[in-house]
């Protein structure tokens, strides 16, 4: 199928790979992209990984600042499919019916469960055992149109976000390169999701990331890996923000939720309601992450115990 026309549009470190089977199965004439953006405390003007990967391959990158008002250019080039994954803007109907085999995209969830932005770290905020890949055809609306097929993945309890996401991104290249020749052939079974089964996966706000320890050990776990590479859970100690990274949990008895129950050479232990969490890896504020030994050499176990966690 090398002489199909395909617009990829795509945007962060998870469609890459996708972006890369798209350029070995078809002719890819044109990549859409978000808008370069500043980056870091020095603002620095980043492109995005997809944007970098298509400049590569000499491939022609457009970032529109609002693909609703501005896609002519992709309509002049009457591409066979539009392939859309994690591109970061809502596409208007009219855009939808340009392509002849229509546009699809590759969603980080098995529909109808998770739609929306961010159906990774609310697979693992939930504490599932499994997820997956859809491939389906766009629609006006959010994650609801015609399933072409699903692949599942196992969710480990080692898992956090940046492992699940290297998984998925690449089990949806595998995806699209299986369906490749079904696509074009005319023979796909389009598959209707169940809106009664649908749940909704919204983008992570800074609330979600804010640790509360009146909840059970497995809750506040399954938030840690949720979080973690990106963007961290958190909780305020003095006044002072610490971003957790990684901690694990004995179940204990007399708890005090938020108290800090220990903290001796190597622990430091905080009730929650149904034992404590052990902080294994942190990041205080301004400073690099540290196990947690290293954190308790430069500070006083004594003055910690029995302090409250915000």
């Amino acid at each position: 199928m090398k002489d199909k026309k395909v617009v990829f549009m795509g945007t962060p470190d998870f469609a890459v790979p996708v972006l890369e089977r798209l350029i070995n199965l078809g002719e890819v004439v044109l990549v859409v992209t978000q808008p370069d953006k500043e980056v870091g405390r020095k603002k620095v003007i980043t492109k995005s990984p997809v944007k970098e990967l298509a400049e590569e391959h000499n491939i022609e990158v457009f970032q529109p600042t609002k693909i609703r008002e501005d896609y002519q250019k992709i309509e002049e080039l009457k591409p066979d499919l539009i392939v859309t994954c994690a591109y970061g803007q809502i596409l208007p109907p009219e855009l939808l019916d340009v392509p002849k085999y229509g546009a699809i995209n590759v969603h980080a969830s098995l529909l109808p469960k998770y739609r929306g932005a961010a159906p990774i770290q609310w697979a693992l905020l939930n504490g599932d055992d499994e997820t997956g890949i859809t491939l389906m055809y766009m629609d006006a609306a959010m994650d609801t149109g015609d399933m072409i097929a699903k692949k599942s993945c196992q969710i480990l309890k080692s898992d956090n976000v940046g492992s699940l996401h290297d998984k998925l991104s690449k089990l949806g290249a595998l995806l699209v390169e299986e369906n490749w020749e079904l696509i074009f052939s005319g023979e796909v079974v389009r598959i209707k999701q169940n809106d009664e089964e649908a749940s909704y996966a919204p983008m992570i706000k800074r609330s979600d990331e804010r640790l509360d320890f009146n909840q059970n050990g497995e809750c506040l776990l399954n938030q840690i890996r949720a979080l973690n590479p990106w963007p961290l859970a958190n909780m305020i100690l003095d006044d002072e923000e610490i971003k957790v990274l990684e901690a694990h949990f004995e179940k204990n008895v007399n708890v005090c939720p938020g108290g800090i129950r220990e903290a001796s050479n190597k622990k430091m232990g905080i009730d929650v309601a149904d034992g404590t969490i052990y902080l294994d890896v942190i990041k205080p504020f301004g400073k690099k992450a540290m196990d947690i030994q290293s954190y308790l050499n430069g500070n006083s176990r004594d003055d910690l115990i029995g302090k409250r966690i915000g």
